[in-house]
């Protein structure tokens, strides 16, 4: 499967700027705003509700309201069809490292768990394992084939 030329333009910039993205005070909510939203706008979900659904059937939902453990919890992402939900993103500051830290993952699948959803992606930009780039095509290729 071809990367969209858009997604690779994405992965371009973050590399470009790798250092301070990844630096203590590029924050989450601009991982979200300037690569996150973008990236899954091109893979065609309406990220800012352009087609202006009711809330019951928004493609997507920011900060959607789950109970976790009796108390309310807001994974950053819900992506729905057909106001079912689908999955879950949970993203986290570039500079956080999954690999060592492993708490943002307990935390999205206690989000999984209790909403009943078999399929969930954390997000980040930090991976000794992966680069920036193999994780976005992974995302693509992977949400393009299921």
């Amino acid at each position: 499967m071809v990367v969209p030329q858009e997604i690779l333009g994405l992965v371009g910039r973050f590399e470009n700027n790798r250092e301070a993205y990844r630096s203590g005070t590029y924050n989450e909510t601009q991982l979200r705003r300037e690569f996150v939203d973008p990236f899954f706008k091109i893979l065609g979900w309406d990220v800012n509700n352009e087609k202006g659904y009711a809330e019951a059937y928004k493609d997507v939902i920011h900060e959607d309201s789950i109970k976790v453990g009796g108390v309310t919890k807001a994974p950053d992402y819900c992506f729905r069809i057909g106001g079912t939900r689908k999955f879950f993103v949970e993203t986290k500051k570039p500079s956080i490292n999954l690999k060592d830290d492993i708490s943002p993952a307990f935390q999205l699948r206690r989000y999984a768990w209790s909403a009943k959803l078999s399929c969930v992606y954390l997000l980040t930009s930090k991976s000794s394992l992966f680069t920036t780039s193999d994780i976005l095509k992974y995302h693509f290729v992977r949400l393009n084939t299921n």
